[in-house]
């Protein structure tokens, strides 16, 4: 039995890239998850206690990630817990192990853009998205066009809209708010 997880943290050293007993590729990282709380006393955010897991990524979603990710950088994770005990000679303990199931990165801290990955097999141009093909067709002018029939509702405003959103869509944020 394992248990689901969601972790929000930084990625800590660099992702590897590992191979199965069975020859399929596995990417690995470490994730740090830390607290933060705001010290009454004191009246400022200080950091608390910072738990590492180990990340295990199968898959597509693993080669993704390979490509995708890099040390330092802020993701969400959702995946399957698992503890492990070891034992060395001269120590033991228990490891927090993750195969993870999803991961993106966290917009709270940056911004990313999501470029769809080729289906095994198929053709490049089958394999290129609306945004890629219409840049191609009509450069910077095809790239805007697209990407506002992609991402455009009907009728929506153009620029940001969010909580707390002030003159010209543009969210406050409080650069002492901790995550």
């Amino acid at each position: 039995m394992s248990d689901h997880i969601t972790l929000v943290g930084n990625i800590v050293g660099d992702i590897e890239q590992r191979a199965t007993r069975a020859g399929g590729s596995v990417a690995a990282f470490r994730l740090a998850v830390g607290e933060r709380r705001l010290d009454k006393e004191r009246g400022e955010w200080v950091d608390a206690h910072t738990n590492y897991y180990s990340i295990s990524v199968f898959g597509e979603l693993g080669a993704n990630a390979l490509r995708s990710l890099r040390k330092g950088e802020r993701v969400v994770l959702s995946g399957r817990l698992r503890l492990r005990e070891w034992e060395t000679e001269t120590k033991r303990g228990v490891s927090a192990d993750v195969v993870a199931d999803a991961i993106g990165h966290d917009l709270r801290w940056g911004t990313t853009r999501f470029d769809r990955a080729p289906k095994p097999g198929a053709p490049a141009e089958a394999a290129s998205d609306s945004v890629t093909a219409a840049t191609a067709r009509g450069g910077a002018e095809g790239a805007d066009a697209a990407e506002e029939a992609a991402w455009s509702v009907p009728g929506a405003p153009n620029e940001p809209v969010g909580v707390g959103a002030g003159p010209g869509g543009a969210v406050a944020m409080d650069p002492d708010r901790p995550f």
